[in-house]
């Protein structure tokens, strides 16, 4: 059977599609994604507050800047991801409706993949801050990810379903537009 014919079958089969967002959302697996970055907010602010302040007095002069921008740039990405988080879990328990989810939604700003290997100078920032900041891009590239299937509507779902079978070369298109944000 080809996988036309599988994917037709599967269609008529049954006339319910599921999202992965709204299934991902009310898995145990959300709240792992949740506790992990709530703890990686907590760990952060520890630091900074604490032997981070301590490490950057230490610093010369240019590495301190470096220090303050990036430990910024930090605060800010964990922010809007904590955001992110306290909003979809809010919405998984029922505290807002998907129309007020979707209204905070616009406040938070989750950026397109970064690496700090751009950044001039990252090497010679005291480890425990270049530790958090890769851990932080890499939830980062991980709620980009689950934001962009989370976006995609049940209803949606079955439309790309039948644009699939009409189209598998489009269809793979689609999917490649929806994971590179296109």
């Amino acid at each position: 059977m080809s996988n036309v014919s599988r994917a037709e079958a599967a269609l008529t089969a049954s006339s319910v599609t599921v999202s992965f967002g709204e299934r991902f959302q009310a898995s145990a697996q959300f709240d792992v994604v949740f506790k992990q970055g709530m703890a990686l907010v907590e760990r952060t602010a520890a630091y900074l507050e604490g032997p981070g302040r301590a490490e950057a007095k230490r610093l010369p002069a240019a590495v301190n800047v470096l220090y303050a921008s990036e430990s910024m740039r930090l605060t800010t990405r964990l922010l809007d991801m904590a955001s992110w988080l306290l909003i979809r879990r809010a919405l998984k328990e029922g505290d807002i409706s998907e129309t007020e989810a979707q209204r905070k939604r616009k406040g938070v700003t989750l950026q397109a993949p970064a690496r700090s290997s751009h950044v001039a100078g990252f090497g010679e920032l005291p480890e425990t801050l270049r530790g958090l900041v890769e851990e932080s891009y890499a939830l980062q590239d991980r709620i980009v990810q689950l934001d962009r299937a989370m976006s995609i509507k049940s209803d949606n779902v079955g439309a790309v379903a039948e644009s699939m079978l009409a189209n598998p070369v489009g269809s793979q298109i689609d999917k490649l537009r929806v994971a590179f944000g296109c």
